[in-house]
C-alpha cells in the first residue's frame, strides 16, 4: 500500500508542478512569439506527461479510496472531518479532469494553427481554473492526511 501511496503523491507533485510551471510561462512570458515558440515544442511533450500523471492520480486515488475505506466515510459519516475533506477534494477533482480533457482536446487539434477567439478564451480560462483548482485539490489533500 506504501507504494501506491508514494505513487500517488509523487503523480500529484509532478501534475501539480509541471502546472504550476506552464501557468507561470503564461503569464511571464511576455513576448508572444517566445510563448509561442515554447509553446509549439512544449505543449505535446507537456501534454502527454500531464496525461499520465492524471491518469496516474486517478487510478491511485481511486484505489486508495475504496481499499482504506473512504468511500464508507462519506456514506456513513460524511459530516465527519475526513469525510468534508475528501468530499471537497472530490468536488474539485472532477471539474479539473473535465477541463483537463477540454484543454487538451483543443491544444492537439490546434497545435501549430491558430486558435478562434473562443477556443483562445477556452484554453485560458481552462488553465487558470486547473491551476486555481490544483491549489484547492492540495489543500483538501491536506485535510485529508490530517484527519487520518
Amino acid at each position: 500500500m506504501n507504494v501506491i501511496l508514494f505513487i500517488h503523491i509523487l503523480s500529484a507533485t509532478a501534475w501539480i508542478g509541471g502546472s504550476l510551471l506552464l501557468f507561470a510561462l503564461g503569464v511571464l512570458l511576455r513576448d508572444k512569439q517566445a510563448q509561442t515558440n515554447v509553446y509549439e515544442h512544449l505543449g505535446p511533450i507537456y501534454g502527454y506527461f500531464e496525461s499520465f500523471w492524471l491518469i496516474s492520480l486517478l487510478s491511485t486515488g481511486t484505489y486508495m479510496f475504496y481499499h482504506f475505506g473512504i468511500y464508507d466515510v462519506i456514506r456513513y459519516a460524511p459530516d465527519s472531518a475526513l469525510g468534508q475533506a475528501m468530499l471537497h477534494k472530490l468536488y474539485a477533482v472532477v471539474p479539473i479532469s473535465v477541463l483537463t480533457i477540454i484543454h487538451m482536446h483543443i491544444a492537439f487539434k490546434v497545435h501549430k494553427l491558430s486558435r478562434t477567439r473562443l477556443q483562445n478564451v477556452v484554453m485560458r480560462g481552462s488553465s487558470l481554473l486547473i491551476f486555481v483548482l490544483n491549489i484547492v485539490i492540495l489543500w483538501y489533500a491536506i485535510g485529508v492526511r490530517s484527519a487520518l
